[in-house]
């Protein structure tokens, strides 16, 4: 019976956990950096023994929790739009290194001489014709 009674209460934390939550957008790319930072700050702080090093990591996480409750969505899209526009190509490496090197190990990315579009084309296979998927110039590259 005692079960029971648990089950019934985790149900509604559950249910006011997911109201309180309606109208807000949750963590975002930027939220997860902030919070990837902060432990990488506090495993720095175990062998630095800095008081403003453990200031940076609370900051850090109380601001990535502002950012989980705002429901400006409006705001808060357009800042983590610029991050992401900002990390541009370190992003794949930041999120899967592995992926990230056998990809470019596999294949070389040029840009397109006439509307600047990336092509992925694969690596060692000499001088390549390239038509491009956007504009459809053609253009050659050594691979």
């Amino acid at each position: 019976m005692a079960g029971k009674d648990w089950s019934k209460k985790s149900e509604e934390a559950q249910r006011k956990a997911a109201e309180w939550m309606r109208g807000r957008r949750g963590p975002d790319d930027i939220v997860y950096a902030c919070i990837y930072l902060a432990f990488i700050v506090v495993v720095i702080n175990i062998f630095a023994h800095a008081a403003w090093l453990g200031w940076l990591a609370l900051a850090l996480i109380v601001y990535a929790g502002f950012r989980i409750q705002s429901k400006n969505l409006g705001a808060r899209s357009k800042e983590n739009a610029a991050f992401l526009k900002a990390i541009g190509p370190a992003r794949p490496w930041l999120q899967n290194p592995k992926a990230a090197a056998a990809e470019a190990k596999q294949f070389k990315h040029v840009k397109c001489s006439h509307c600047g579009q990336k092509v992925r084309v694969p690596r060692g296979k000499g001088k390549l014709r390239v038509i491009c998927p956007k504009c459809r110039e053609k253009f050659e590259v050594k691979s």
